[in-house]
């Protein structure tokens, strides 16, 4: 991956702001509010700041912003173009320091300010309590809402560093596919565990979310409870891996499926189906194109079977493992694929008698039409 200099990702994080900033103003916004805190978490905090987690990030529309960590030392190594003030200075109390910060800012006529709609009600009311003279909103439909759209399309940079969880990614898949082979991974916890050693000597931050293993036993879930077990994965049937590794915060996520010998023949139509609905949908993830039709494509290979495929094709990736857009024949006719999205595709079909397939990469969208970024694959055995 290129090296970035403090200076272009100043930049890279100045464009990010005046966005929000331009549609503050057309709203008639005087501040905003993004709270990343344990059991709220919010990666827009991290999008505007480059702050890992854990802090408030307060906004004004004349470009006013303030960043209040909770470990200033981590906010002062990893924040770009931030004015930090440590939350121990408002006894780490966010109400205490929405209302000392906001007070703080220039404003002239009528002041508003927007919390996050995930803010409990009891909370809300401390806020409307604290902050006299100011109009609290706390909706749906909000500027939070504009922002979720707008971190679906990624910047250079974002792009960079998910190319390169998806690189670490796929030496993890080839080591996975080594170790199946020598017969080094016998089990779940095996290969979940390789995973969580590799992604870290690669330089990621973690893994994307709990690795799911599920041997020939548990495939027939989407996503197996627990999510990795000692029994036996890569035995005779079919076993499902589904991982992804973050690099800068940014995550890929892919799902490989061992097929080993002996198939039956129903096991056998099971993955040709999940190829073909993968081969199908491809060409329909281009920009422009309505996200439903791509949906649909895949559900149509599995309906002329007489199958059904139980979730949805994909999903947006990014600074969560599941960002807008969705991708899923059932979408409004007008979401439509956008230049600079990344989104997953990951037909499956799942069978308790059966068990289990899923075919997953990761798909950058392009002014062209699209890059696979992963090289997930069914691997024969």
């Amino acid at each position: 991956m290129k090296s970035y200099t403090k200076e272009e990702l100043k930049e890279i994080y100045k464009a990010r702001r005046e966005k929000l900033f331009a549609r503050m103003r057309e709203n008639s916004l005087t501040a905003i509010v993004f709270e990343d805190t344990e059991g709220r978490r919010n990666p827009a905090v991290r999008y505007y700041t480059g702050h890992p987690s854990d802090a408030l990030f307060i906004a004004g529309a004349d470009g006013q912003t303030v960043l209040v960590p909770w470990d200033v030392n981590l906010a002062q190594e990893r924040a770009v173009d931030c004015t930090i003030i440590p939350s121990e200075k408002y006894e780490r109390n966010n109400i205490k320091a929405v209302k000392a910060i906001l007070n703080g800012f220039t404003v002239s006529g009528k002041q508003n300010v927007e919390i996050p709609p995930e803010t409990p009600y009891p909370l809300f009311l401390k806020y409307v309590d604290a902050l006299d003279g100011w109009d609290v909103r706390c909706r749906e439909k909000s500027l939070h809402e504009f922002v979720v759209e707008e971190r679906a399309c990624k910047d250079e940079y974002e792009i960079a560093c998910t190319k390169e969880a998806a690189r670490i990614g796929d030496l993890i898949i080839d080591q996975i596919e080594e170790g199946i082979r020598n017969g080094s991974l016998q089990t779940e916890s095996d290969v979940a565990l390789l995973i969580e050693k590799e992604c870290r000597k690669h330089g990621c931050e973690r893994t994307g979310f709990d690795t799911l293993a599920a041997g020939p036993d548990r495939s027939w879930a989407i996503h197996a409870f627990p999510g990795y077990t000692d029994a036996a994965w890569a035995s005779p049937g079919l076993s499902i891996l589904d991982f992804g590794v973050v690099y800068e915060g940014y995550t890929s996520d892919t799902t490989v499926t061992v097929a080993r010998a002996p198939l039956s023949e129903a096991q056998e139509k099971l993955v040709a189906l999940v190829e073909k609905a993968a081969e199908t949908a491809l060409p329909l993830y281009q920009a422009g194109s309505p996200i439903r039709l791509a949906g649909k494509a895949a559900e149509n290979v599995f309906t002329k079977a007489k199958r059904v495929m139980p979730h949805t094709l994909g999903h947006g990736i990014g600074l969560e493992i599941h960002e807008y857009p969705r991708v899923s024949g059932k979408i409004d006719a007008e979401k439509v694929f956008k230049p600079g999205m990344i989104v997953t595709l990951e037909p499956g079909l799942y069978d308790p008698k059966l068990g289990g397939v899923r075919l997953e990469n990761d798909v950058l969208i392009t002014e062209e039409g699209n890059e696979v970024l992963t090289h997930s694959r069914i691997i024969r055995c």
